[in-house]
This record gives C-alpha cells, sequence and structure tokens, in this order.
C-alpha cells in the first residue's frame, strides 16, 4: 500500500493555520479595498510565450511546464528524443506552464481587455503561484501571492499609495518591518562603468545576492564573472548602506563623479518626490545595493524586511514583499507606453513571520463559538432550532452531530477552543429554555435563547 505523501515544496493547510491565514488576507484585502483597488483572478495556467522571457534566464529555468494533452510526443522530433535534448523538446511537447507570479498575467489580462477596464486600473490579487526551486525554510514551489499594482498611471504618487498600504497592512498585524526603496535610474547610472547592458545585467544579478552572501560574497562573484571594474562602484554601494538618514544618502549620490546622466536625475527626483508624500518615513530606508533580481522593473523598486523586535535573534528568512515600477512590461504584448507600479506581499513568509515573532499564538477561534449540545434524540429538534436562532443573530454555532455523552460533546468544544456550550436536555427542553456554559470560566446559567444570546454578544 502506497504511503500518502505530498510533492516537495508543498504543503496541507489544517482548519486552525486557515483561520490564521485568512485573518492576515482579510486585514490585507480591507487596506485594499479602502484604498479603491478592484478584486482580480487569472487562470493557475498560461500559455508558455507568455510567461517566457519576463523573468530573466533564472526565472525561465524555474517555469512549472505542463505536457500537452493526449500524445505529446506524437509530433516530437525523433532526433532530439534519441538525443535526449530535452532543451529542444520541451517547445515540441509543452506550450503551457503553471504562472510564476502574478504581475506578468496582469499585464497580459490588461492588453487582453483594455477597451473594458478604466484606466488607472487598480486592481488587488490573492492565489498561488509555482516555481521550480529548491525547497527550504522560507522557500515553497507552491505560495500565495498578494499583489497590488495600478495600471496606466505615470505619476510617483501611485508609488507612495502603496509603500503607505504596506505600512497600514503590517501595522494592523503588528509586525515590525523595515521598506527598502531604490530606484533603477539610480542604478542605471552605473553602465559609465560597466560599459555594456550585459555587464550591467550580470552586475544587477549578483549584487541582488548581497543580504545573503555579503560584501565579500559579492565582490568574489564580480571577479569570477569578468567584472572587476565594477569592484569600485559595488564598494560605493555597500559603503552607502552605513550611511544614516535618507537625505544624507542623497547627498551622497549627488557627491560621486562616476554617478551622473539623465535616468540618475529622473531617479533622484521621484525617489525625493515619494519620501515628500508620505505621512510617516520611519520605517523607509532608501538602499542603494537593492536591485531586485527580476529584469522588467524599471524606475522605483521595494523590498519588505521583517525587523519585529519579538523575532528571535537567529530568525532568517528574507524579505517578506517587493514589487517596482513596470514601464514597459506590457509592451511585450502589443500594449506600448502603459506604465505599472505594483508591490507583492508574501503571505506565506508572512505567516512564518508571524508565527516566529508569536503573533499568531492568540489567533484562535474568537471566545464566542457556541456548540449546542442535545442530551438526547429527543432534544435534537429543539437543538436544532437554537443553532438557528443563534447563527440568526450573527453568531458562530454549531450542533454536535449526535448524542453521545455530554463529556464526548464538551470535549469537542474545548479541542476547537470554543467559548460556550449550550445544553439541552428533557428539562430545558420542557420550559423552552436552554442551559448555557461558560467553557472558560466554567459558570453556568439557564435563560431562554433570548437571553444566553445577549449573553453571548456582550462576552465577545
Amino acid at each position: 500500500m502506497e504511503k500518502p505523501s505530498l510533492p516537495s515544496g508543498t504543503r496541507d493547510f489544517s482548519p486552525k493555520v486557515m483561520l490564521r491565514r485568512k485573518y492576515i488576507t482579510s486585514v490585507m484585502e480591507r487596506i485594499f479595498l479602502s484604498h479603491g483597488f478592484g478584486a482580480l483572478e487569472t487562470p493557475s495556467l498560461e500559455n508558455l510565450r507568455t510567461l517566457q522571457g519576463k523573468y530573466g534566464n533564472e526565472g525561465d529555468q524555474l517555469l512549472f511546464k505542463v505536457l500537452n494533452s493526449g500524445d505529446f510526443l506524437s509530433k516530437a522530433d525523433a532526433s532530439l528524443l534519441s538525443a535526449k535534448d530535452s532543451k529542444g523538446l520541451t517547445p515540441q511537447i509543452s506550450d503551457r506552464g503553471l504562472r510564476y507570479d502574478l504581475t506578468v498575467p496582469l499585464a497580459r489580462f490588461v492588453v487582453m481587455n483594455r477597451n473594458e477596464i478604466v484606466f488607472p486600473f487598480k486592481r488587488y490579487q490573492m492565489q498561488p503561484v509555482w516555481r521550480a526551486d529548491r525547497p527550504q525554510k522560507g522557500r515553497y514551489r507552491e505560495f500565495w501571492q498578494c499583489d497590488i499594482d495600478v495600471v496606466g498611471a505615470n505619476s510617483v504618487v501611485s508609488e507612495a499609495e502603496l509603500v503607505e498600504m504596506y505600512q497600514e497592512v503590517f501595522a494592523e498585524l503588528d509586525l515590525g518591518v523595515k521598506i527598502r526603496i531604490n530606484h533603477r535610474g539610480i542604478l542605471d547610472a552605473f553602465m559609465g562603468v560597466l560599459g555594456t547592458r550585459e555587464n550591467w545585467n550580470a552586475f544587477m544579478i549578483i549584487i541582488d545576492k548581497a543580504d545573503k552572501i555579503g560584501f565579500e560574497g559579492v565582490a568574489k562573484e564580480l571577479e569570477e564573472k569578468g567584472l572587476s571594474m565594477s569592484l569600485g562602484a559595488w564598494k560605493w554601494l555597500w559603503d552607502s548602506k552605513s550611511v544614516s538618514g535618507n537625505s544624507l544618502k542623497m547627498d551622497l549620490i549627488k557627491g560621486t563623479e562616476f554617478l551622473q546622466g539623465d535616468a540618475l536625475l529622473k531617479g533622484m527626483n521621484e525617489l525625493e518626490t515619494i519620501f515628500g508624500l508620505l505621512a510617516d518615513a520611519g520605517n523607509v530606508e532608501l538602499d542603494f545595493t537593492l536591485a531586485r533580481g527580476l529584469s522588467y522593473y524599471t524606475g522605483a523598486v521595494f523590498e519588505v524586511e521583517a525587523t519585529d523586535g519579538r523575532l528571535p535573534a537567529d530568525f532568517r528568512l528574507g524579505s517578506i514583499g517587493g514589487g517596482g515600477r513596470y514601464d514597459n512590461l506590457t509592451g511585450v504584448f502589443g500594449l506600448k507606453d502603459v506604465s505599472g507600479v505594483g508591490v507583492s506581499f508574501g503571505l506565506d513568509r508572512v505567516y512564518d513571520t508571524m508565527e516566529a515573532a508569536g503573533l499568531l499564538d492568540a489567533m484562535e477561534q474568537a471566545v464566542g463559538g457556541v456548540l449546542v449540545c442535545a442530551m438526547d434524540d429527543a432534544c435534537l429538534a429543539f437543538g436544532a432550532d437554537v443553532a438557528r436562532a443563534l447563527r440568526a443573530r450573527g453568531l458562530t454555532a454549531e450542533m454536535y452531530p449526535g448524542t453521545p455523552k455530554l463529556k464526548k460533546q464538551l470535549d469537542y468544544a474545548n479541542d476547537k477552543k470554543m467559548g460556550f456550550a449550550v445544553i439541552i436536555g428533557n428539562e430545558e427542553l420542557q420550559a423552552n429554555k436552554v442551559a448555557l456554559k461558560n467553557l472558560v470560566s466554567g459558570e453556568q446559567v439557564t435563560g431562554s435563547v433570548e437571553e444566553i444570546a445577549n449573553i453571548i454578544s456582550t462576552s465577545i
């Protein structure tokens, strides 16, 4: 008999975990809606031509590809089969893949529906994505993203709004974070040092690993890639992290001789505008080393890391959110000159971080959940009426299926962290009343359904 198992990098979510996850997403959704964002869902499957070429070479290698239906080998090239050329065979046997993120599907949707939607188009989307990555702590092959994007607006007012939405969500979740921000215009200014776009792309990919491999690790990889000419630029970037204050960091750029050009000036102006629009920039930090590895970002880029003092000292998980502006993304689908900006919340990492900080311990089912317990079959119909009456008053109430001994029913209620039990025996049935037991304090009273409903409501 086969032992049940899960594919590596995937997980089941129990009702207890789902309760917590839904609390987190409900906070996000409420804030998204308050800023005028509407919900969107797209299919799990996208055409491979939609996905490929949008995430850089490393991203393309992490796409989950789905075999064509039916006899997928019938039209495959025999010579490629015999040569075991998987790279050459893939386009012949697979034309679909699981979505890698929610931003490329958004761009595809906007292009396909550009005549029906209203611009600026503000949408939020909370769905799973898939990446053929090596599973490890905080990194899964199937995970959820919660995205907010504004498409069709060039103003950095949108960037500031997204930063504030980050602040609002994490403040309500009571999780301390730092929001790092940079601008690709500043990084573009390094083209003068690196010489070619190919060198610049390699430089960006390597420095994006700085948080994981540190200064020496980045320097080593730059030399290995033949980018020793950029070591001075990398040292300047790294040293800038030690400068305190966002305005002082902007002054640092102005005094640097090897950084210049229109892209740099635009980036600086936009960053200054964003900071000027924020009501509170206390947890927003300008970080010139922030690159964001995805190839489609063209303006401001963001990344969120947890800094909560309740986290264990050895807790390391990486970013729990990120994003940026992508002026040219819809262009690859035939819609030119449409700018967009968006950020993502990594739901799984947010959950894991909150759990490590002890913020989920109290997030059990709210006290006030009620179990209706019938002592024998004659009480079942009255019990069902009582449960319905409590639910009609907006309370969470369920009836135990059957009439086992009261202890078994109460054990069930306690295991589910319910706050109350309504007990109905023949005496209560004859009096058209019920007994209400507070499962936290142990107190018990008898009253009408209306009376016990009021007691429960005032206790929540």
